[in-house]
């Protein structure tokens, strides 16, 4: 194969590649961290190499081969493995014989298997949420230390020692790299999906920094959210996961305008939406709906659908929204989902009616220092002519928020209620 410039071809071979190359070497090694150390070796060898040979018809094989030919070498020097040597070596001495057969064990079956113990144990609940996140991007997202901080606004040494603590824990606790016991599956698989979730929120509004959306990390969560729904296609949760993100991915175009500001969802362009995402979400929604009862990121994909199927805000179905959001906080009860709950009552049955719902959420103190609390009691107000209340609760707004895009429009929003301007809903 020649490429002009292999480099940048080994950089998107990496990305594609390193969690299978990472995860097979971790079941044969039993130490992610050390499995990622080889996984580096074999990319190291592929810099030095490929530009001079070329890339490989296979590369990812090649990277797999690479990296399991150095885990030989290290298991031969330490003693305590000479019984594990010896079921490689002898796998090795097979596989050396034809290079079809090299390359169908770099690419086995136990791929996928691989994968999902991987993300499962970089997701373990031992771990801190920072430290799950930065490991998953790491090891299934193949993200550099430096990518990862630049996404999260975070000095790269913090990641890096996130990474290094979140390896140190997995080794000390001896967490086997393994799929959880069928009992142990709920538990752990909502950890998974919560930092899938967590990288695309990242992504899809930036809790902080100058800009609005950071789309890298939502199609990051997009990819790994894919490959979970591959590898596990009877989890219900898993498609309702994919969803959900598919079809708030699908507004990404529309929630930002020509310098960058934000677009709230009553604004926007629908045309700009990408139609493809929202038909695999709909169709995400569909497989999760025929495997049974949906969960919490079934019901929230439920309710992206609403707007997704509606030609306008005027047109988008309110009171289906608000019985959704009524199920939703039922099965999985929380302040956010009720605040929600009242931008979609205001819509369905009027601003008074959402406003109560607000009112009654103001002692909650998950939400103190919330910014969207203020910001969607001031459009309620604004849309029952109460001004001065509604700047108050917008200018309120922009105090809290740490994003700066995010300060501005809600600075723009406590200007124009003196002309009685009111956008819906969330971007």
């Amino acid at each position: 194969m020649t490429i002009e410039d292999p480099r940048r071809v080994i950089e998107a071979v990496w990305r594609i590649e390193s969690a299978r190359v990472v995860a097979g070497l971790a079941r044969m090694v039993g130490d992610i961290g050390l499995a990622e150390e080889l996984a580096q070796d074999a990319l190291v060898a592929a810099l030095e190499q490929w530009p001079e040979s070329g890339v490989p018809e296979n590369p990812g094989a090649w990277l797999t081969l690479t990296a399991k030919h150095r885990a030989v070498d290290l298991l031969r020097r330490r003693t305590r493995y000479e019984r594990k040597l010896r079921e490689v070596g002898r796998d090795l001495e097979v596989r050396q014989k034809t290079a079809e057969a090299e390359l169908d064990d770099a690419l086995d079956d136990h791929i996928g298997d691989d994968v999902l113990r991987l993300l499962f144990t970089a997701c373990h609940p031992v771990l801190p949420v920072e430290g799950r996140l930065a490991l998953t991007l790491r090891l299934l997202g193949g993200l550099t230390t430096q990518e990862i901080a630049r996404a999260f606004l975070v000095p790269e040494p913090t990641v890096g020692q996130r990474i290094s603590r979140a390896k140190r824990t997995l080794a000390e606790k001896r967490v086997p790299i393994e799929l959880p016991p069928p009992a142990e599956l709920p538990g752990r698989l909502s950890s998974v999906l919560e930092v899938v979730y967590l990288v695309f929120n990242e992504g899809y509004s930036a809790t902080a920094g100058d800009d609005w959306a950071r789309p890298s990390l939502c199609e990051e969560a997009l990819r790994l959210g894919r490959v979970l729904a591959g590898l596990m296609p009877g989890e219900a949760e898993v498609h309702g996961l994919v969803a959900l993100m598919e079809i708030q991915a699908s507004r990404v175009r529309a929630r930002t305008g020509p310098d960058g500001e934000p677009v709230l969802l009553g604004d926007q362009d629908r045309s700009l939406w990408d139609r493809l995402l929202i038909r695999r979400g709909l169709e995400a929604l569909g497989r999760a709906e025929a495997l049974g009862t949906l969960g919490p990121y079934g019901l929230q994909a439920a309710i992206a659908a609403c707007h997704a199927r509606a030609r306008s805000t005027e047109e988008t179905d309110w009171e289906r929204m608000a019985a959704l959001y009524r199920v939703l906080a039922h099965v999985a009860p929380s302040p956010v989902v009720e605040l929600n709950r009242a931008v979609a009552v205001g819509m369905a049955y009027g601003p008074a009616r959402g406003l109560e719902i607000v009112d009654g959420l103001g002692a909650e103190r998950a939400l103190r220092g919330y910014p969207q609390l203020p910001a969607v009691r001031g459009e309620l107000l604004a849309r029952l002519g109460r001004a001065a209340e509604a700047r108050a609760e917008f200018e309120r707004a922009a105090e809290l928020t740490r994003n700066e895009r995010e300060r501005a429009l809600f600075l723009t929003r406590a200007a124009s209620t003196v002309d009685g301007a009111a956008g819906t809903g969330e971007g």
